[in-house]
């Protein structure tokens, strides 16, 4: 489903909000991205999954008709249907209330790529259309500003508390999608002692065997994030 087609990348978006819409086509469209759906309600989505069969789908956390979680709720639907879609959440605030829903293991959502990105990122193009690609090819991101709120909540408990401050900062940069030298660049260490934390990291952490382990660390640092006491 992940595999460039010709005529570029395949999305089906949905987003609400007509100028915002319009912005993000043009950015796609004018780095090669083929849109096949633009539509601006859940419903409507689900359909244009269906007929394209989209490479991505990048959808707004809110939309009509309550202009909740419906973004969560369909992308939790379209991955159950089709596991390693990889979507994209846009959402216009930092709060992750409603994350722990999509990332929640037991929704069988799929290991495709995902990612929890910040409206104000599409702003900046090449870091906009280079997230959107990473997440094609399965990557895990989360938008900095979220990480680095979730990174403040001293109230976080349970397997977390188990890491060490830096192996907690450490998985911070992880969630944001960085490589471990990207990684040792901003703590201005060595990778080998990035790799020692990573390490660390999953050995400490209560990760299945059957998947990548740095995705799933990811996951477990998320979803505890959001589901912990607010």
């Amino acid at each position: 489903m992940t595999s460039q087609r010709a005529g570029g990348l395949r999305v089906v978006l949905a987003e609400d909000a007509p100028l915002l819409r319009t912005g993000i086509v043009t950015v796609l469209e004018s780095d090669g991205f083929q849109v096949c759906a633009a539509v601006d309600t859940a419903d409507d989505l689900r359909e244009a999954v269906r007929v394209y069969d989209p490479d991505v789908v990048i959808t707004d956390v809110r939309m009509p008709p309550t202009h909740t979680d419906e973004g969560i709720r369909i992308a939790i639907e379209l991955r159950r249907n089709a596991p390693g879609l990889p979507v994209v959440i846009l959402s216009q605030y930092t709060s992750v209330g409603s994350l722990h829903q999509l990332l929640d293991r037991s929704a069988d959502t799929g290991r495709g790529g995902l990612g929890y990105l910040l409206k104000d990122r599409v702003a900046h193009v090449r870091h906009f259309v280079d997230a959107v690609r990473d997440i094609v090819s399965g990557a895990t991101l989360t938008d900095p500003e979220i990480v680095v709120a979730l990174v403040g909540d001293s109230r976080r408990r349970g397997v977390l508390a188990t890491l060490t401050p830096r192996e907690e900062e450490v998985l911070g940069f992880m969630a944001q999608g960085l490589t471990n030298p990207q990684i040792a660049q901003r703590l201005v260490v060595s990778e080998a002692a990035i790799r020692k934390h990573v390490g660390g990291i999953f050995a400490k952490l209560p990760l299945s065997g059957d998947g990548d382990r740095r995705v799933l660390a990811v996951l477990a640092y998320l979803n505890e994030s959001c589901t912990g006491p607010t």
